[in-house]
């Protein structure tokens, strides 16, 4: 006799709250932001607070969907989205208050779309894992877009720029780790499907 099937996950929970949370904060944090042209540091410290709060939900939501067994559909498509918007306004708002320069918002942007798509594009073939460099990207990029987000001088300057920097050079070490391991995923599927059949799947 088999188990009883599972209930479906409902949406309506705690961290499906939080990235909704997080997306509606995008616009509030974009405003602060671009306020008075970026020179109000009262709006610029508020900025920065929107954006701790914002991203602390992000790690927030994804615990706590793992721990009560709350992951949905509506969570893996809304999370990332969610990141990339809060992540992509922030970039996008400094350099166009001139503060950082805008090859380096292309950069990023670009790696973090092509690793989207990438990830959507192998879903099929296997998960990829994220990596401890992928996670000290992640940890770098939100401290060096947080200083710059803040009205600092003197050398603090020099080493939210040194912050941007690394977080550069791990954006593009990790883009192109995503994308080999991507490759060998692929790779891997393919044959195993010549192996066990076209309709076989990764173990997930």
């Amino acid at each position: 006799m088999s188990p009883p099937a599972q209930p479906a996950t409902s949406n309506l929970n705690l961290p499906n709250g939080l990235t909704l949370l997080r997306l509606l904060l995008v616009p509030v944090f974009a405003v602060f932001l671009l306020a008075d042209d970026g020179a109000n540091p009262t709006y610029r410290y508020i900025a920065a607070v929107i954006f701790v709060v914002a991203s602390a939900t992000d790690y927030l939501d994804g615990y706590l969907a793992r721990k009560n067994n709350q992951v949905t559909t509506f969570g893996k498509v809304a999370d990332p989205i969610a990141d990339k918007a809060l992540t992509g306004v922030a970039l996008i708002g400094l350099s166009l208050l001139a503060e950082l320069p805008w090859w380096v918002t292309i950069i990023i942007l670009f790696r973090e779309i092509a690793v989207t798509i990438v990830r959507l594009v192998v879903i099929e073939d296997g998960v990829i894992p994220a990596s401890r460099g992928g996670k000290a990207k992640t940890v770098s990029q939100m401290l060096a877009i947080l200083m710059y987000l803040l009205p600092l001088t003197g050398w603090l300057l020099m080493v939210r720029t040194a912050v941007m920097a690394l977080a550069l050079v791990l954006t593009v070490a990790t883009g192109i780790d995503y994308g080999s391991r991507a490759v060998a995923v692929r790779r891997r599927a393919s044959l195993n499907r010549e192996a066990f059949g076209a309709d076989y799947r990764e173990p997930r």
